[in-house]
């Protein structure tokens, strides 16, 4: 990151919001489309499958309930049929609903995440295939890929196809918003210093745990407060051994990171933390809900947290509650003092997620133009600030937000107040716009934060790689089996059910489930996008 261009700066001199759809021309403006996609022909219903965002689902029971999508149905005249499955069961119900054959008309999902890849939902005759509805019927989606040639290589397929209208992060500052954060103000009062190496994190996690920097008397403090995705899944402490726990490219060569002998080294220091109870005992069974609970019960004294729905959330209900209280975010660690980290938390311009169009649904291409809408400057305006007057005002070209965000009468994090409006803050198909993280992410330690979080390299990150029609059954098939037992291992390493003298058994079995065979799929498939143009 461009340590003189902070997230907070309001002067953009990036290629921000609305001129990324223009080809990142700061002082181009939008080129409105050839063809009006309000003016929808022949569709008055659609019904969309997505699963719900959780600030969204903290204040609305439907994505209709949106002030974005009701301004939407009355500029196109096209009413929306959300169907959304129950929290935290997006992956399950998709399987059910693709396996059903029983489809709405337009499904948003991670496409990357389909069993086989995404060509095979197509080949499985599950959605079409969008590379001419977007050339004829979609000039404002049209015009950003033409403007940004890496986004088309990123959601196009190694078949060429264009499954989905793509939720794309249109500046690169919008693709850290994770990473390691400590309370600072525990550190000030045991007079210690942020922690940048895996030593220096034991110390100051010990500390935590015998010193009662919480000040209650009571040695109840949660050191490090993780849940089984955040410890298995994430880059922020596994990172500092220079592997991941998937995938991961080293000099061109695809590796699997759970395998590896670092991997082992990264359980015997998970393992250690928890049996020394430097780590939460009660991981595995952490859901959100608990989670803030521990962390707005002082608890907590590290954990990894997102930048707005993390260090901003809890800043916000905090602030009354406990003036001391003080979050901030912390470099990722690593194993030597003055190492650079190797890898953290980096999201791709495309991520994966898009809404594509089912083989059910009967106008295709009047749904094309309705989905196109949102890439158009009018519809990036809406899904990214709401509606102007409501919830922004333009002020001197920029769009701030209104009170009802930024001081909601109600109470409601900023998080929670925009999703009443907007999709900015988490995903959807459109072209996210800079200037909403701006405001959404002003404060200090948010700013400090994602600027600690960018200086891992993540060069050994792999690019959103497919397999191919051939490759993809055998692909999924293959994980399936080895990522069930992977995760099953992991936690009877951490928690010491299993030895971890049991660790080259543990390797041999995730080896004779066609281990070889899948990093050669990997390779191939990195091989192949390296060559997309």
């Amino acid at each position: 990151m461009n340590t003189k261009k902070t997230i907070g700066t309001i002067a953009l001199t990036t290629c921000l919001g609305t001129s990324v759809l223009a080809g990142c021309n700061s002082s181009t403006p939008v080129q409105k489309a050839d063809t009006d996609p309000t003016k929808v022909p022949k569709l008055s219903n659609l019904t969309y499958w997505t699963g719900m965002a959780g600030q969204a689902s903290a204040t609305m029971k439907s994505y209709n309930e949106m002030e974005a999508y009701k301004l939407l149905e009355q500029k196109t005249g096209v009413k929306v049929e959300f169907q959304h499955p129950p929290q935290g069961q997006d992956a399950e119900q998709f399987n059910l609903m693709i396996t059903s054959g029983q489809l709405p008309d337009v499904i948003e999902y991670h496409w990357t995440n389909f069993p086989g890849g995404p060509e095979k939902a197509i080949k499985d005759g599950r959605i079409i295939k969008l590379n001419d509805y977007i050339d004829k019927y979609a000039p404002n989606l049209k015009k950003v890929l033409n403007s940004n040639p890496e986004w088309r290589k990123q959601i196009t397929t190694d078949d060429g196809s264009i499954i989905s209208f793509p939720f794309i992060r249109g500046d690169k500052k919008l693709q850290v918003y994770q990473g390691p954060a400590i309370r600072q103000d525990w550190l000030d009062k045991l007079g210690l210093k942020p922690p940048t190496t895996l030593d220096e994190w034991y110390t100051v996690l010990k500390a935590f745990k015998e010193r009662d920097p919480n000040g209650n008397g009571t040695q109840d403090e949660i050191p490090l407060l993780l849940r089984v995705g955040e410890i298995n899944g994430t880059s922020a402490f596994i990172g500092a051994f220079g592997i991941t726990n998937g995938y991961f490219q080293d000099k061109g060569k695809v590796k699997f990171g759970p395998v590896q002998p670092e991997f082992k080294e990264f359980l015997t220091l998970m393992n250690r933390w928890y049996k020394e109870g430097l780590l939460d005992r009660d991981y595995a069974a952490t859901d959100d809900k608990l989670f803030d609970a521990k962390i707005t019960g002082s608890q907590a004294g590290s954990a990894v947290l997102l930048v707005g729905g993390g260090i901003g959330k809890y800043a916000n209900l905090m602030k009354d509650k406990d003036p001391n209280f003080k979050l901030f975010g912390v470099t990722y660690p690593v194993l030597r003092a003055g190492e650079k980290p190797q890898l953290g938390q980096l999201d791709f311009a495309f991520n994966g997620r898009g809404a594509a169009v089912t083989t059910s649904n009967k106008n295709p291409i009047e749904t094309v133009k309705w989905l196109d809408y949102a890439y158009s400057e009018d519809g990036h305006m809406l899904f990214n600030f709401g509606k102007e007057g409501v919830s922004y005002n333009m002020v001197s070209g920029y769009p701030k937000w209104t009170d009802d965000i930024a001081n909601n009468a109600n109470g409601l994090p900023v998080q929670q107040a925009m999703a009443r409006h907007n999709r900015a803050s988490w995903d959807g198909p459109f072209v996210q716009d800079l200037r909403y993280f701006e405001q959404y992410a002003s404060l200090p330690q948010q700013q400090s934060a994602v600027k600690l979080w960018s200086e891992p390299s993540n060069e050994k990150k792999m690019p959103l790689v497919t397999p191919t029609k051939d490759e993809s059954s055998r692909f999924a098939s293959i994980m399936a089996d080895i990522n069930t037992y992977k995760d099953e291992m992991f936690n009877k390493f951490v928690m010491g059910a299993e030895p971890l003298s049991s660790f080259d058994k543990y390797v041999q079995t995730i080896q004779g489930m066609g281990l070889e065979e899948a990093l050669k799929i990997q390779q191939a498939a990195l091989e192949r996008y390296n060559s997309r143009k």
